[in-house]
């Protein structure tokens, strides 16, 4: 009796390390894992380098050098024939401290007062408060400039409200010296219009007629190199001069000579990813060739106010993407030139052919065929009753095997 249930033993042990050896085997011979199914996205990218180019006029003159008033902001948009700015007078200097003493005591008296409800003087004063919090926060001597020079504006244009309103005699008076003041600074100013609608820019390096829309037909990589700019440089404030650019489109020069960049034909349309994380829509407009590379140029007709002022920065060329149910390349089964995986249910293996929208390296984007579709590749009534698609969360099989 022992020795029979000393053999049943023996017997069972060894049909367990026999399928524990074949199970080791199927794995080692066929590995497989499975996965499970989710929305994802594909594309295929290029980093690069880009140049600014855009339509900017500047406006200069070259006998005048005591700087400019900005009667518009940076940034700003302005109508063609407008007033943008105007040169500062010999003696302006000194009239426009006198006016910025009485702007400072006018504040001075008027700091307790409770009576100035305007609203535009109350968003006046958001700004100032803003600008100041601005300056606190900067390291930049030319940005710190560019902000007190905010602030006397938003002081004398918050002045200029006052008038209406205020009852204090003294304030009045200062503000009617002011005024004898301002009108000694524009008698005799001469001021520059806009030739052209746009937006209003002070940033002019001497680039603008280098990097012009009228000479996109010779930036190559050479020409470019030789401007010798630095990637993500802010253009400095100029207080000489002023422009008005273009705000309906710019473009941007990119040398590249990638599989996907030599392919690429005018007339094409890419994303163009900033340092922002924006992506814009942008279209080939121009490729010049030069030795195994080309500089591709792209329109676009987003972000330009943001690009102002930049000359030269990093960006991303996206040639393609594509969204939607992604799985690695290792599940596909790949059969007369049909794609397949093979889904897994309560245990039961179901194969289901699938359609391959986009594809890398690694991993592709897939749905299910459409009655149509089926029909075109010679599916009958019967076979598109049973087809069975693939859906989110489905779990498949992958194929280890290297």
């Amino acid at each position: 009796m022992k020795k029979s249930r000393k053999f049943i033993t023996f017997i069972l042990i060894m049909l367990i390390s026999a399928y524990v050896g074949y199970a080791i085997y199927l794995l080692i011979m066929q590995p497989v894992d499975t996965y499970i199914i989710k929305q994802g996205t594909l594309s295929e990218e290029d980093e690069a380098t880009g140049y600014i180019i855009r339509k900017e006029e500047v406006i200069k003159e070259e006998n005048y050098t005591n700087g400019i008033y900005a009667m518009i902001a940076e940034g700003e948009k302005v109508a063609k024939s407008d007033s943008i700015f105007r040169y500062y007078s010999d003696n302006e200097r000194e009239i426009s401290n006198k006016i910025t003493e009485i702007n400072h005591q006018i504040q001075e008296i008027l700091k307790d007062e409770k009576n100035l409800t305007s609203a535009d003087i109350k968003s006046i004063e958001n700004q100032i408060e803003e600008q100041i919090k601005n300056i606190r926060a900067l390291n930049n001597s030319q940005e710190i400039a560019e902000c007190k020079n905010n602030i006397d504006s938003l002081i004398s244009k918050k002045i200029n409200f006052i008038g209406d309103i205020v009852e204090n005699e003294e304030v009045k008076k200062l503000i009617e010296e002011r005024k004898k003041y301002e009108e000694k600074i524009k008698n005799g100013t001469e001021y520059k219009k806009a030739p052209i609608s746009g937006i209003v820019s002070y940033r002019v390096d001497g680039f603008e007629e280098q990097l012009s829309v009228d000479r996109l037909n010779e930036l190559t990589e050479e020409y470019l190199s030789e401007l010798d700019l630095k990637t993500g440089q802010l253009i400095a404030t100029n207080n000489d001069c002023g422009k008005v650019i273009d705000n309906f489109k710019c473009y941007i020069a990119i040398t590249m000579n990638s599989e996907k960049a030599m392919s690429a034909e005018i007339g094409d349309i890419a994303k163009i990813r900033t340092s922002n994380r924006e992506e814009i829509k942008a279209k080939i407009v121009q490729i010049n060739e030069e030795d195994g590379k080309r500089t591709i140029i792209f329109q676009t007709d987003k972000i330009v106010n943001e690009l102002i002022n930049y000359r030269k920065i990093l960006l991303d060329v996206i040639w393609w993407s594509e969204s939607g149910l992604k799985v690695p390349n290792k599940a596909l089964i790949e059969e007369d030139g049909l794609n397949y995986v093979i889904r897994t249910r309560a245990g039961k293996q179901t194969k289901i052919l699938v359609k391959v929208k986009a594809k890398t390296e690694k991993f592709s984007i897939i749905t299910s065929y459409t009655t149509k579709e089926l029909q075109n590749i010679g599916y009958n009534e019967d076979d598109i009753k049973n087809y069975k698609g693939i859906n989110n969360y489905d779990e498949i099989m992958l194929n280890l095997e290297e």
